[in-house]
């Protein structure tokens, strides 16, 4: 029997872990900012499978992986950091000119894979690992338990990101406003592709 004081810290934990600023919601955000709330649904989709697959390997010993060989996390957020400045550079233009923009949404598969870079996801992965697994039960019924939390919770956490998004380009008619917000938005990704290399 799973103690209901156990589920709501879990919730807790992946709440805060997945609200707070970070790869996923500032993706999340430039998507709402660009195509809506609506297409934006297969990245928020995306981002969720991907990482529930993530967590279900990390707590099945992946995780031990980085304790090994510490350099690959470098790696991860060397490689993190370029997609976000890649993102920050793409959004230039983009919204202002959205009528005679060609791009199209982040795919699903897109968004999914995208975890294998995210550190912020890796981190959130090995802490539920190290903090959250039952020893006393099953270890496949702990694990389901932990993937199950992460899969409500992950898509109510970062939707807001995309509704605001969403929000900002249903009321932003000027040209220049939109200027304004795509340097805005691409500054944000900017700094975030900077705290992720500086994080310990």
């Amino acid at each position: 029997m799973i103690d209901i004081n156990f589920l709501l810290t879990l919730v807790v934990f992946y709440f805060v872990m997945y609200v707070t600023p970070g790869p996923n919601n500032s993706m999340v955000l430039a998507s709402g900012l660009k195509f809506g709330l609506l297409k934006t649904i297969p990245v928020i989709s995306g981002i969720t499978v991907g990482h529930i697959i993530q967590l279900i390997l990390v707590c099945l010993g992946l995780g031990k992986i980085f304790q090994i060989y510490a350099e690959l996390q470098f790696i991860l957020k060397i490689l993190c950091a370029a997609y976000m400045l890649y993102l920050g550079f793409k959004i230039i233009g983009s919204f202002s000119k959205v009528e005679v923009d060609s791009s199209r949404p982040i795919k699903f598969h897109e968004a999914a894979l995208f975890q294998i870079v995210n550190p912020k996801a890796w981190t959130i992965s090995s802490m539920a690992a190290s903090s959250f697994i039952i020893n006393e039960i099953n270890l496949i019924f702990s694990i389901f338990v932990i993937a199950l939390a992460a899969l409500i919770v992950c898509p109510l956490s970062i939707s807001p990101w995309a509704a605001f998004g969403s929000a900002i380009r249903q009321f932003v008619k000027s040209y220049k406003m939109k200027i304004i917000i795509e340097y805005l938005l691409a500054s944000l990704l900017l700094i975030s592709a900077i705290l992720i290399l500086l994080q310990d």
